[in-house]
């Protein structure tokens, strides 16, 4: 199945035979959805595995540099203006990934009628969708660490608790994936679908590395609406001395931001496949 998933066809025609009803042959039964997930994560991880080291040195050498340019002109002596860097910096990886990336993926799948190889297969919507998501998702980790780690010796942060990461980078990515997948699979164009993901990462850049209490209160509340804002906050929670409750508050709203998006993404995946 995997090798199937991982060449997807351009045209939306399934086989057909006039014994079946409607003269077309009917589906398989879907296969239980854990294991449809597990298939085509696979596929996608393997379909990545060439661009996988230029995509994430490109999102590394993006967020190491953003940290480059900051600590020239933030305040080494504040804290939160340090953090604030460094947890979003690290976050950006994931969000040029799983947010910008995946909206521009689903929307060249759409675009190339794509989506109705999947239907075809006996794969539920559900599982295509988290599987595409997790793929994405997952291998952003690596780069997340090594931005972490250069960012917390340029900026004079512990390193003791970035096992946090372990746990930030899922569930922010489910999130942002989430978002991505909806742009991808809502936008009418394929064009539109990129640039929503840009700006998506870029208001993660933008709202991510400014600590909160510098921000004017129009600008905290369009902050307090985006996912990558509460992962940011959940590994800023773990500098200094950690404070582990609002660690766990900030990976539940991207947990039930995730779960919601993710859920809207496939029923955008069974709309966009049936039209």
């Amino acid at each position: 199945m995997t090798q199937a998933l991982d060449t997807p066809r351009t045209d939306a025609a399934a086989p057909t035979a006039p014994d079946a009803p409607g003269g077309g042959v009917p589906l398989a039964p879907a296969t239980p959805l854990w294991a449809g997930l597990a298939a085509v994560y696979r596929a996608q991880l393997s379909r990545t595995r060439v661009s996988r080291v230029p995509l994430l040195f490109v999102a590394v050498f993006q967020s190491v540099g953003i940290m480059i340019l900051m600590r020239g002109v933030v305040d080494t002596g504040s804290d939160s203006a340090r953090e604030a860097v460094v947890a979003g910096s690290s976050v950006l990886v994931v969000a040029f990934v799983a947010l910008n990336l995946l909206a521009q993926h689903f929307g060249a799948l759409r675009a190339a009628n794509a989506l109705d190889y999947y239907m075809t297969l006996p794969v539920r919507p559900a599982a295509v969708v988290l599987g595409m998501a997790a793929a994405y998702a997952s291998f952003t980790l690596p780069g997340t660490v090594a931005t972490a780690v250069i960012g917390a010796l340029m900026f004079q942060l512990p390193l003791a608790n970035l096992w946090a990461l372990l746990l930030v980078v899922p569930l922010s990515g489910a999130a942002l994936a989430g978002v991505g997948a909806v742009c991808g699979l809502l936008a009418p164009r394929q064009e539109l679908a990129t640039l929503l993901g840009q700006l998506g990462m870029s208001a993660a850049l933008l709202l991510g590395i400014i600590p909160v209490d510098r921000m004017p209160w129009i600008i905290e509340l369009g902050r307090d609406l985006l996912p990558s804002s509460y992962g940011v906050d959940a590994f800023i929670a773990t500098y200094g001395t950690p404070d582990w409750t609002a660690f766990a508050a900030n990976l539940a709203v991207c947990a039930g931001v995730g779960v919601a998006m993710l859920t809207v993404a496939t029923w955008a995946f069974r709309r966009s496949a049936r039209n």
